[in-house]
């Protein structure tokens, strides 16, 4: 039977993808719910960019994968996901002109991170004055949108596609290694953007193994506002995990970590989950202990 490993995350984080922009206004990537209400989020793109990136960067992954002799940038023809890790874990597209071409799919899936709180039309002013006074001159001035905010996003990983591409197949070691690297990088993950480095590690994960392809938890993350703190709506979570396919609920197969003394229904959200509340290292390596079985290495 096939099993996806999914998880929901929730991180807190500034400012973290911008558009194009007009004139000298940088404007954050947002979106508009029909409440009026605006979201700033950070692409699938950009997530999986700084995955990579650290991927390259802790584990050695191979980005030396990519040419134009095709007439775009893409992933070169004579190599396979034996020889890249990212081209395994996020699919790949490789065309052939007159050929066609071919591709393969992605065994892992990242939703947008998305604010849990509504973007409220803050704006840094900034010039370089510093640097324009030290030769006489007027300083250029920019203004940049800015948003503090609690994200939440969602990872789906179809193990049994990973290490699998047609008549290629990955000793289940490698599968694994894989997998569990890249659950490593996700527990701590960051962002480099404009002279920051911003923490996208989780305060808030939830999740587990299942016996169905879906990301339960993808938009049942919400936020309310206890005094001056923020808890996690446990209702809608509660709601997903009476779920039933295959006789099976997913609240057997879930479990969650958290950051201490971030969120103010922290007792409460321990007091569901019993034993399956743990810290976020603990939530990870189960994780790995339960994939590292279904590989049966």
């Amino acid at each position: 039977m096939s099993k996806t490993a999914t998880m929901s995350i929730i991180f807190q984080a500034q400012s973290l993808n911008y558009g194009e922009g007009i004139g000298n206004i940088s404007e954050l990537k947002k979106l508009t719910r029909g409440n009026g209400l605006q979201y700033t989020v950070a692409s699938r793109q950009c997530l999986r960019y700084d995955i990579v990136r650290l991927g390259a960067l802790i584990y050695n992954w191979n980005l030396q994968v990519v040419d134009k002799s095709k007439g775009t940038v893409q992933f070169r023809e004579d190599l396979t996901i034996k020889d890249s890790v990212e081209m395994d874990l996020f699919g790949y597209m490789k065309t052939k002109e007159g050929e066609g071409g071919s591709n393969r799919s992605a065994a892992v899936r990242i939703s947008f991170a998305t604010s849990l709180e509504p973007y409220k039309n803050d704006i840094e002013f900034l010039s370089n004055k510093g640097l324009a006074d030290r030769i006489g001159e007027d300083a250029n001035i920019a203004n940049v949108e800015q948003h503090l905010s609690y994200y939440t996003y969602t990872v789906t990983i179809d193990l049994n596609k990973v290490g699998v591409d047609g008549e290629i197949v990955l000793d289940n070691q490698t599968r694994f290694q894989r997998v569990s690297q890249l659950l490593d990088i996700i527990k701590i993950l960051n962002r480099e953007i404009r002279g920051r480095q911003e923490n996208l590690s989780p305060l808030f994960v939830i999740g587990g193994m299942y016996d169905f392809p879906n990301p339960v938890f993808l938009g049942r993350i919400k936020l309310s506002v206890v005094k001056d703190s923020f808890a996690i709506d446990l209702e809608p979570i509660k709601s997903a995990m009476e779920i039933c396919v295959f006789d099976k609920s997913v609240k057997d197969s879930t479990r969650v970590g958290i950051v201490n003394g971030i969120f103010a229904n922290e007792p409460e959200i321990k007091d569901l989950f019993g034993e399956k509340a743990m810290t976020v290292n603990e939530f990870f390596e189960s994780m790995k202990k339960e994939i590292k079985e279904y590989y049966g290495v």
